[in-house]
């Protein structure tokens, strides 16, 4: 009862202040976890939860298909099939070159640890986190292509790592009973398959039924929401049920029950977010009492060392080969770069990892805890004054350049939270906001 109370009590705090501390970058993953670290088992002693519990890992897991799913409700189709340019290279170049130089920088940083543990540990922190990149891509002053191929990106990335976790687990713990490759392949076939699968039976036949129920007037206003929320958790259900990521069928299934539906950009999505938005703020006091907690006695100057490379050349370098030859300029290849925050599916990953236990457990574990701590930090902490650095760049470039790449137009979901962008907030023409 502590514990609930504890955690309830946190979230009703950040509630209450959380639109001033947004306005300076301190976003809830950072406030949520540093309250969690304050009031966790080894500090002031009021949350004591068994990190083993599944509990934690599926509280995780359904945060992040919620907010997955209906960001990707809004999401125009139609629009996006005609600029799926710039998000396929992150997705396709970008993400498995990420893993490489991951495992490749793990084996130099932590030259006793097994290829395959080191491996495990770059696809844990290959994804990014649509949830915790959320402020960026949704101010107006980033263009939208530079911020539809960042939303793009990090609700897809995290399914596509799925099949690549997995064969690295089963290795790791020497469970793999096939070659390597052909486990990937078929490792990725059912992740993939089955999660589109699951995803557009889910929200195809979901969307079909309540834009014929809603037709005829047949929904009580006070289900509309719930409807929504079931069709998302049946998608991943199912998937998982067949043998597919839970991560895909979710983000697929919100396009689809978006596209079938009707419904895209409306607000029977606000349920499923705000539940997506609660789970997840759990899941961070959790990650600040218990692993973070857990791994701060086990840090070592290599685990920072990695967790930053992590966040920097290993994540930028395969962002700037990914958009080779594609007229893009450096200060958008950086900020791309950097912009992909470490979040929720690392997280789930990481537990997943931690109770399945691999060789170097402790290492791994307390590696991607630390890297996706620094991630909550210095992602949030780097938002405003760096969106408001690229914009300055880019009203330039676009002054002179109008028919640069970032100047392309590009559709956005309509989304509940609008940031305001940094040019109304006061940073156009050198001012500082109020």
């Amino acid at each position: 009862m502590v514990t609930a109370a504890t955690i309830l009590g946190i979230i009703i705090l950040w509630s209450a202040i959380s639109r001033p501390f947004d306005r300076y970058g301190v976003t809830s993953a950072l406030f949520l976890t540093a309250a969690g670290f304050a009031v966790g088992a080894s500090t002031l002693g009021m949350l004591d939860v068994a990190l083993e519990a599944e509990v934690v890992e599926r509280v995780a897991e359904l945060a992040l298909v919620l907010l997955l799913f209906s960001d990707a409700a809004r999401l125009d189709l139609r629009s996006l099939r005609r600029e799926l340019g710039w998000p396929s290279r992150l997705l396709l170049i970008g993400l498995p070159l990420t893993m490489l130089a991951g495992a490749w920088v793990g084996a130099l940083v932590f030259p006793g640890m097994a290829l395959a543990s080191a491996a495990l540990l770059a696809t844990m922190l290959a994804s990014t986190d649509a949830a915790l990149g959320r402020k960026v891509v949704a101010d107006t002053a980033v263009p939208a292509r530079v911020r539809q191929a960042l939303d793009v990106e990090s609700g897809l990335n995290d399914g596509l790592a799925v099949p690549f976790f997995l064969v690295a687990l089963e290795i790791a713990n020497a469970e793999l009973t096939t070659g390597v490759t052909g486990a990937v392949v078929s490792n990725m076939a059912a992740q993939i398959g089955w999660g589109l699968a699951g995803g557009l039976a889910a929200g195809i036949l979901g969307g079909l039924l309540f834009r014929t129920a809603d037709r005829r007037e047949w929904i009580s206003p006070e289900w509309r929401q719930v409807v929504t929320m079931a069709v998302a958790l049946l998608a991943y259900t199912l998937a998982l049920a067949l043998g597919g990521s839970g991560f895909i069928a979710a983000f697929v299934g919100g396009i689809a029950f978006g596209r079938a539906s009707g419904a895209r950009g409306s607000l029977v999505t606000l349920f499923a977010e705000e539940s997506g938005d609660f789970l997840a703020a759990v899941t961070w006091i959790g990650f600040g009492a218990l692993a973070l907690t857990w791994a701060v006695p086990h840090i070592t100057w290599q685990v920072v060392l990695y967790a930053v490379l992590s966040l920097t050349l290993v994540r930028m370098v395969p962002v700037a080969i990914a958009f080779a030859g594609q007229s893009v300029k450096a200060p958008t290849t950086a900020f791309i770069g950097w912009f992909g925050p470490r979040g929720l599916a690392s997280l789930v990953f990481a537990l997943l990892a931690f109770e399945r236990g691999v060789p170097d457990g402790q290492v791994v574990f307390t590696t991607a805890v630390i890297t996706v701590a620094l991630s909550v930090i210095l992602h949030g902490l780097s938002s405003v004054p760096l969106v408001a650095l690229y914009h300055r760049w880019y009203e330039v470039h676009a002054a002179a350049h109008p028919s640069a790449e970032e100047s392309t137009p590009a559709t956005m979901p309509r989304r509940r939270r609008q940031f305001p962008s940094l040019s109304s907030a006061g940073f156009h023409r050198g001012r500082k906001p109020g």
